[in-house]
């Protein structure tokens, strides 16, 4: 209903009739419909919420990692050999 002062304001009247809505045509080569809700999420918010999922660094545990790099004890052969596996593993072999 439009109102415009209040000389053109008028009592209730039925909902069918003086005001119809007016019916708008579409065109079904123009227009899409979608069922479904879709959500784009870029590059940079898939990468953040990656990177939060991340664990904690334990610092304590990358101190004692680096000191034994320093005194040449963390290299072992049973180490290696799993590191070996472990990459032939995830390319396949």
């Amino acid at each position: 209903m439009h109102i415009y002062g209040t000389s053109q304001v008028h009592g209730p009247q039925s909902v069918n009739a003086p005001h119809r809505a007016a019916v708008q045509e579409t065109n079904p080569e123009t227009q899409t419909v979608s069922n479904a809700d879709q959500l784009d999420i870029s590059q940079e918010a898939d990468l953040v919420s990656r990177v939060r999922e991340l664990p904690e660094i334990r610092a304590d545990r990358v101190a004692d990692i680096r000191a034994a790099i320093d005194e040449g004890i963390y290299e072992t052969e049973e180490k290696l050999d799993l590191a070996v596996n472990g990459l032939l593993d995830e390319i396949g072999r």
